[in-house]
């Protein structure tokens, strides 16, 4: 994995984000939400894979119940160290706005789904405070997935 597009979108002499490499050892499938209050409010989903967090925008809240589909747009892989980032990213720069976590805790992925989104389609549990329970991202087409809470087994 490589944290390059993530690196060139940012200037780190002026903003607070981490500039973070990329993980080593054992992973432990962790998730983050962050509310990103940015040129629009939107949501970032992040999940801990291959070193990196892998991460998607989402436009909406996160759907907490079944039936409710949210666009989720894959964005460029962040490093582990941003999973605590919370902060101003400065007017000027990539992503300027207030960054707060909203949601986190750990997640499994299902034995029957992909096992990275480079893959395909994710099949996922996460176990946060506001979030819970079974969830997927499906692929649409290209940087678009859908996002929303799968009905239970």
């Amino acid at each position: 994995m490589s944290l390059k597009e993530y690196q060139e979108k940012r200037r780190f002499a002026k903003t607070p984000e981490p500039r973070g490499k990329v993980g080593k050892g054992k992973e432990s499938r962790r998730f983050v939400i962050q509310k990103h209050d940015a040129r629009n409010l939107h949501y970032d989903l992040r999940l801990e894979i291959d070193g990196v967090l892998k991460s998607w925008a989402v436009p909406k809240e996160p759907p907490k119940s079944t039936g409710v589909k949210r666009l989720a747009i894959r964005t460029e892989d962040h490093p582990i160290d941003y999973f605590d980032f919370e902060g101003v990213i400065p007017k000027g720069q990539y992503g300027a706005g207030k960054v707060k976590v909203w949601d986190k805790g750990k997640f499994e992925i299902e034995k029957d789904s992909a096992q990275k989104p480079e893959d395909g389609n994710l099949i996922f549990s996460l176990f946060g405070d506001k979030i819970k329970g079974k969830y997927a991202l499906i692929n649409t087409k290209d940087k678009n997935w859908l996002f929303f809470k799968a009905k239970e087994d």
